[in-house]
């Protein structure tokens, strides 16, 4: 406290130099800095306007490390501020309950509404259904994958929803995923360091879905199966081969195929149409570009020793067979008579070109069927895979691009 003389050298009474005005200003800059912080958390991992063109991954993964910190810190700030508001009565005190009540819309929107894992549910009960029990229709498209002598077929329109399934297939567990954004279907072991890990969808990145494992809290990028943030960066899953096809062509290569059925809790969250499979879906996201060559056109993609290549899928559908030569491997990638299902194979350099008819593979005086079968011989299987362009050039930054 200090005293301001008077005129004529009388000494006035004294006046209060108030101190920490700032204090009923940090209840409203913490309540908007949590909001703020909630809000940006979600802006980086999700497919917000310009989040997933950029480089946010770094920030992104350290908001979610961090969130529990921040949020605390930025409440304490808030907390600082509430007694001055409140002496200060009338309207500021009022725009305390009113704060805090926009504060938490906001963090339980962003938080319940709006987590990844919330909006895109795991089955709550995986039914895997024999074909006589089966429910799905023949013309769906599946993922489908053998081992140890048992196939499963797990369709798209389940898949594409629930982002990532856990099942079990002749003994070996698997990990069942796919990306309706980038139109990734992928198969991998969720063994890590000698353990069964569990995931969590958590969000995005450049559009592809990213996982976080329960153990270590690290980001696997679902299209490659690499850790990409945290703890176990640099690790790869195994993969597993998987093909994708409709239903119909599945079971006539596979007849004792069991075929997941629909979560009965979660059926009305599941897409009944066929326009994002048949590609006539027109939506920002997932939806389909005609063209050729443009980001939402579709293309196949294979990795034959180190060597990526895509190929136009409408090419494919015109031509129905396109042989080529990938990182040294004679190949030729196959059209069934459906036009959905395709695979590709090493082609035997003795037989010359290989074309389709009908749903057989023909090199001259050589047959295959579209699983590789032909008295003359199998024919190797190559890994390949359909999805949009984006995606592929994306996740595979040197791959070379069919005319």
């Amino acid at each position: 406290m200090t005293t301001i003389p008077e005129a004529g050298g009388h000494v006035g009474a004294a006046v209060n130099r108030p101190s920490g005005r700032w204090r009923p200003w940090a209840t409203l800059a913490g309540l908007i800095g949590l909001a703020v912080l909630e809000l940006l958390t979600v802006w980086c991992v999700m497919p917000l306007p310009y989040s997933q063109q950029m480089r946010s991954l770094p920030l992104a993964y350290a908001l979610f490390r961090w969130r529990w910190p921040l949020r605390v810190l930025v409440l304490c700030v808030a907390a600082s501020g509430i007694a001055p508001l409140w002496r200060a009565g009338g309207w500021r005190r009022w725009s305390i309950p009113v704060g805090a009540l926009g504060a938490a819309a906001v963090v339980l929107t962003t938080t319940m509404t709006m987590a990844a894992d919330r909006i895109f549910r795991a089955p709550e009960r995986l039914t895997m259904a024999a074909l006589t029990d089966n429910r799905v229709a023949m013309n769906r498209l599946v993922l489908g994958i053998t081992l140890h002598g048992e196939a499963r077929a797990y369709p798209v329109q389940f898949i594409g929803y629930h982002h990532q399934v856990r099942d079990t297939v002749g003994g070996t567990p698997v990990l069942i995923t796919f990306c309706t954004v980038c139109r990734t279907g992928r198969v991998y072991s969720p063994v890590v360091d000698g353990r069964v890990e569990r995931f969590r969808l958590v969000g995005m990145d450049h559009f592809n879905a990213m996982l976080e494992d329960a153990s270590t809290g690290s980001w696997w990028r679902q299209a490659t199966g690499e850790a990409v943030a945290g703890p176990r960066t640099g690790t790869v899953l195994e993969e597993i081969p998987s093909q994708q096809m409709t239903l119909a062509t599945w079971v006539d290569l596979h007849p004792t195929t069991r075929v997941m059925q629909a979560d009965a809790t979660l059926r009305d969250r599941y897409d009944t149409g066929f326009d994002y499979e048949t590609g006539t879906s027109r939506s920002a996201l997932t939806g389909t570009d005609t063209a050729s060559w443009h980001d939402k056109s579709w293309v196949v993609g294979v990795t034959v020793g180190g060597t990526s290549k895509a190929y136009d899928w409408n090419r494919l559908r015109r031509e129905r067979a396109i042989n080529d030569v990938v990182g040294g491997t004679p190949l030729v990638i196959v059209l069934a008579r459906d036009g959905a299902s395709f695979f590709a194979f090493e082609r035997p350099a003795a037989q010359g070109l290989i074309t389709m008819r009908g749903d057989s593979l023909v090199a001259g005086t050589a047959a295959w069927s579209l699983g590789g079968r032909g008295a003359s011989g199998a024919l190797t299987p190559i890994r390949v895979v359909q999805e949009f362009w984006h995606s592929w050039r994306t996740f595979q930054p040197g791959t070379l691009r069919d005319r």
